[in-house]
């Protein structure tokens, strides 16, 4: 019978260095996450697969910040403060920043440049005396015991690498690190099926004035298209939108699913394989459709398809509460709050999204974070921010875009440093004492405190 497995020879692995904080990916609930800690004076360090951060929001081609703001008893207002703000206010110097724009008449999202992001990131990270690992690929880890973490290997360009540290913060969005050190998770909803994917895509070369706005009549067009048998979509709900210049578009018209017609696996090398494949497909697809069929793009081009196909789900690491959809829905207080969500369930079905929204406008419109959803069950030096954070299907479905990464992000950063200062393991640290941190820091926790003015 021929082996499945074959036997790695021990080795020992040289070690790249020791830290007090180390966070593994640089998505934006790492960004925040390291700057957070290293602003408190610990030494931190930031691993990231890429060259670049930004996470999903660049490798992903996302170009759009969801869940900044939130509809607030039928008021817009933007939720999301603290060191978001910073990072916000240097892509804006970098002319980088749309103006928020309203998405199905309820909520706000802001459109950035991928470039701007990436640069906004180091300047930020450099300002607060992060250091960085890029291209290094998380790989595994050496346990001190069974429920503490002595280290992270890393895979490099020159070979496999060890980093210590004191205690790890877990923002790879697969939870890669919170299991590789034993924590219990989940994936998918109830039959285990993930959200689906999707590959964005930029177009430039449009004519403004001629596409005017386009993304009104394009659903009508698409619709007209796919009963003429001219074209057809694999989901409805199509986002195609201007960047800050208006020749340059970005889009969505994707849904990335297996021949069964289940969402493919981001943890599941073929499924990512095959899923990236049918992501350009799609892309293509989408852009023809464009090109023949909507006033204004006739002369358009790609100008950009992503690093990687965009993953909204793939592991939730259980903690000490998980987020709910009925959370979400009911506007949910908690005592140890770190902040607030304010972007809605965004269930992504087959052939369609579907948003679903607390009442408005008699609804307060955000539900608050607890902190312990950062903390998972059975590792004592880890927290975990991001969409790997400890939340249901549905509750991750809301709580997984930019604006609740960062919320996570500052609260992770800022718990570790206090751990530190206290000689704790996160998981004990005083509650009212980060919070009080983070109010400081200028972050909205939310309850009695009053909710941030404008957009």
């Amino acid at each position: 019978m021929r082996a499945t497995t074959i036997e790695e020879p021990a080795r020992k692995v040289p070690l790249y260095g020791e830290y007090e904080v180390v966070v593994l990916g640089g998505g934006p609930a790492g960004i925040i996450a390291a700057a957070s800690a290293a602003r408190a004076g610990r030494k931190t360090l930031l691993i990231e697969r890429y060259g670049f951060l930004g996470g999903m929001g660049t490798a992903a081609g996302v170009t759009n910040f969801c869940g900044l703001h939130g509809n607030v008893y039928g008021k817009a207002h933007r939720l999301v403060q603290g060191m978001a703000s910073e990072l916000l206010a240097r892509i804006d110097l970098l002319n980088g920043l749309n103006t928020p724009h309203l998405i199905l008449g309820k909520v706000f999202a802001q459109a950035y440049d991928t470039a701007a992001y990436k640069i906004a990131a180091d300047q930020l990270l450099a300002s607060h005396k992060v250091h960085i690992l890029f291209h290094a690929l998380g790989a595994g880890v050496v346990m001190a015991d069974d429920s503490r973490i002595d280290a992270l290997l890393v895979e490099t360009k020159a070979g496999r690498q060890a980093v210590r540290a004191d205690i790890f913060i877990d923002c790879s969005g697969d939870g890669d690190l919170a299991v590789w050190a034993g924590a219990p998770f989940e994936i998918g909803d109830e039959h285990g099926h993930p959200l689906y994917p999707s590959m964005m895509l930029r177009l430039n070369g449009i004519d403004p004035e001629k596409a005017g706005d386009a993304w009104r009549t394009i659903p009508q067009l698409m619709e007209k298209a796919a009963a003429a048998g001219t074209h057809t979509f694999p989901r409805k709900s199509a986002i195609v939108r201007p960047q800050k210049s208006g020749i340059e578009w970005r889009v969505n018209f994707t849904q990335v699913a297996r021949e069964d017609g289940h969402a493919i696996s981001g943890i599941e090398p073929d499924d990512l394989t095959r899923g990236e494949i049918e992501g350009r497909k799609q892309a293509l697809a989408a852009y023809e459709f464009l090109r023949s069929s909507v006033p204004g793009f006739e002369k358009s081009y790609i100008v950009d398809l992503p690093p990687q196909l965009g993953i909204r789900e793939t592991r939730r690491i259980k903690g000490g509460y998980q987020l709910s959809g009925e959370d979400v829905l009911g506007c949910a207080s908690f005592e140890d709050s770190i902040g607030v969500n304010g972007w809605p369930i965004e269930a992504h079905v087959p052939g369609d999204v579907v948003f679903t929204f607390p009442p408005i406008p008699e609804s307060r419109g955000y539900n608050e974070l607890p902190y312990r959803m950062l903390v998972p069950e059975g590792v004592d030096n880890l927290l975990v921010a991001g969409r790997c954070a400890s939340m249901t299907h549905e509750g991750q479905s809301a709580a997984r875009v930019s604006g609740a990464c960062f919320v996570m992000g500052e609260a992770a950063g800022s718990a570790a440093a206090l751990a530190l200062s206290g000689n704790r393991i996160p998981r004990e640290i005083p509650i009212e004492k980060l919070q009080e941190t983070l109010k400081q820091q200028g972050a909205f926790i939310g309850r009695d405190q009053a909710v941030p003015e404008g957009l």
